[in-house]
C-alpha cells in the first residue's frame, strides 16, 4: 500500500513498482559521478521529469539519508522506495540499485584476481592509484565546505579527527561517538542557554576462492559481520567509508595489502552506482563470490533496516536538535577520518615523481573543472602509469 499524498502534491503520481525497479536498475546501470550526482539524478527523474514526489519529500528524504547512517545515494534510493511503495519499495530500489554495480565489480575482481600479475595491469594501478589519492582529498575538501559550513566547533572536531586518523594511521570509532557527544552536550548547552552467520551450508571451492586460495566459511561469516558493522559508521558520502575498511582490511585483518585496497577503491570510483560497492570487490578479493555478497550484504543490510524502522517516524526525529546535533558531530568526525585517511594512503600510493605528478595534476583538473568525470579521469590516470612503468 502506498504512502498518502501530500496536500501539496495534487499532481504527483506514484510509481508502480516496476516502474520504480525499472528506473533504479538504469540509475544503478549508468548513474556515474558519486553520491551528489546521483542525488541529482533522482531529482530530475523523481520531481522534475516524472511528479513521483514532491520537492519537498525529497528535500526530507536527502535530510533522513544524512541524518541515518549509510551511503547518502543508497539511503535516498531505499527512502523513495519506501515513500513510494512501502517495504516493498524500499526492497525494490535497493537491489536495483545495487545490483548492476555489484555484478561490474565482481566481473572486475574476477579479472583481476586472474589477471593482476600483468606488467600493463600492475602500471595501471600504478597511475590509478596516485588518481585515487586525488579524488580522496578532493572529496574531503567538497565535504568540509558542505557539511562543517561556519560552525567552528565542527571545525575543530573535524580537523581533531584529521590528526588522530593520520597520527594513528586508522579509524577510531570511539573518536566518531565522542564527536557526536560533544556536538550534542554543545548543542544542548546553548539550547539551555537561550531557554534558560549463514542459515544453511554452502559448497565451498571456486565459490570462496580468494587471492590466497579457498577460504572457509566461517571467513565468509566474519566478511558480512564486518561489513555490516561499517555500513553502521557511513555518514553521507560512500568515501567516508574508506578510512575505516583500511583499518579493518588492511591493518588489523590484513585481508588486503595497501596497494589492493587502494586498487579496490579505484575499481568502485570507475564503476556507476554507489561508491561503497568497493566491498565488494574487497570481498571477492578475500573469499571469493560468496564473499563479495556477504560484504555488499553486510554494508547494504544496516541501510535497508534503518530506513523501514525510522522513516515511519521521521517526521518526529526530524523536529529533534539532539539528534541532529549528535549526526552533526559524527559527521563532522567522519570528514575528518576522510582527510586523514588522504594523508596515510597518500603515503602509501605516492613514491615517486610520476606518482606526485599524476595525484597533483588529478586534483588541480578536479579542483578547476566540473566537466570531467572521474572514471575518465581514473582511465587516463592509468594510461598514463603504463607508459611512465613502460609497461
Amino acid at each position: 500500500m502506498t504512502a498518502p499524498l501530500p496536500h501539496d502534491g495534487a499532481d504527483v503520481r506514484r510509481p508502480l513498482p516496476a516502474e520504480m525497479f525499472r528506473y533504479f536498475l538504469w540509475l544503478g546501470t549508468t548513474g556515474f559521478g558519486g553520491p551528489i550526482a546521483l542525488v541529482g539524478y533522482m531529482e530530475r527523474e523523481f520531481v522534475d521529469r516524472r511528479r513521483w514526489v514532491t520537492r519537498q519529500e525529497l528535500k526530507d528524504g536527502i535530510a533522513f539519508s544524512q541524518l541515518a547512517p549509510g551511503p547518502l545515494a543508497a539511503q535516498l534510493a531505499m527512502y523513495l522506495g519506501w515513500l513510494c511503495a512501502g517495504v516493498r519499495g524500499a526492497t525494490l530500489a535497493g537491489v536495483a540499485f545495487v545490483a548492476p554495480s555489484f555484478i561490474m565489480v565482481v566481473v572486475l575482481a574476477v579479472l583481476y584476481s586472474r589477471f593482476g600479475g600483468i606488467a600493463w595491469l600492475q602500471g595501471a594501478f600504478y597511475g590509478i592509484g596516485a588518481a585515487v589519492i586525488a579524488i580522496v582529498a578532493r572529496s574531503a575538501i567538497k565535504l568540509t565546505r558542505t557539511t562543517l559550513g561556519d560552525d567552528r566547533l565542527l571545525w575543530v572536531l573535524s580537523a581533531a579527527t584529521a590528526i588522530v586518523t593520520a597520527w594513528r594511521e586508522s579509524e577510531i570509532v570511539v573518536v566518531f561517538v565522542l564527536c557526536g557527544l560533544v556536538s550534542l552536550l554543545a548543542k544542548t548547552w546553548r539550547e539551555a542557554g537561550r531557554a534558560i552467520v549463514l542459515p544453511f551450508a554452502l559448497p565451498t571451492g571456486w565459490w570462496t576462492q580468494g587471492l590466497h586460495g579457498p577460504a572457509p566459511l566461517e571467513t565468509v561469516a566474519t566478511i558480512t559481520a564486518y561489513f555490516a558493522s561499517a555500513g553502521l559508521f557511513v555518514f553521507g558520502s560512500g568515501l567516508a567509508i574508506v578510512p575505516f575498511l583500511y583499518s579493518g582490511v588492511v591493518q588489523q585483518r590484513h585481508w588486503l595489502t595497501e596497494q589492493q585496497f587502494l586498487d579496490a577503491v579505484a575499481v568502485a570510483l570507475i564503476t556507476p552506482g554507489p561508491v561503497v560497492i568497493t566491498v565488494a570487490f574487497i570481498g571477492y578479493l578475500v573469499a571469493g563470490l560468496f564473499g563479495a555478497v556477504g560484504a555488499a550484504a553486510g554494508v547494504f543490510a544496516p541501510v535497508y533496516f534503518i530506513t523501514l524502522l525510522l522513516a515511519p517516524h521521521y517526521d518526529r526525529l526530524k523536529t529533534d536538535h539532539r539528534v541532529r546535533a549528535f549526526v552533526d558531530g559524527v559527521t563532522a568526525a567522519a570528514t575528518g577520518a576522510i582527510a586523514g585517511a588522504a594523508f596515510v594512503l597518500g603515503r602509501r600510493a605516492i613514491v615517486d615523481v610520476p606518482t606526485a605528478a599524476i595525484a597533483i595534476g588529478a586534483l588541480i583538473v578536479l579542483t578547476r573543472s566540473r566537466r570531467i568525470p572521474e572514471p575518465l579521469l581514473i582511465i587516463v590516470a592509468g594510461v598514463v602509469g603504463v607508459v611512465a612503468r613502460g609497461a
